[in-house]
């Protein structure tokens, strides 16, 4: 009976390298999040009105909460859908 040798996951190459996201609401030159800023808000909300999780958007989580606060005023305030069909 023959005897497979396994050579791991990879394969010989080279493991992936990911870069790490930094938030886009930290530092000197950040925007300020404001739920009148339709342009800014629209970067994080997907077309079908959701919002983007911070994972993709590498928002963190304490700006991201701000985030969907101001995401939830410009909806009650009709500046932005909650749904789009």
């Amino acid at each position: 009976m023959p005897v497979v040798v396994s050579t791991g996951r990879s394969g010989g190459r080279r493991p992936f390298f990911r870069r790490r996201k930094s938030c886009p609401f930290s530092g000197p030159h950040a925007p300020k999040i404001d739920y009148k800023d339709m342009r800014l808000l629209q970067r994080f909300v997907s077309e079908r009105g959701k919002m983007v999780p911070s994972r993709i958007t590498a928002v963190s989580t304490k700006k991201q909460r701000a985030l969907a606060q101001a995401v939830k005023r410009a909806r009650f305030l009709a500046l932005l859908p909650y749904v789009v069909k």
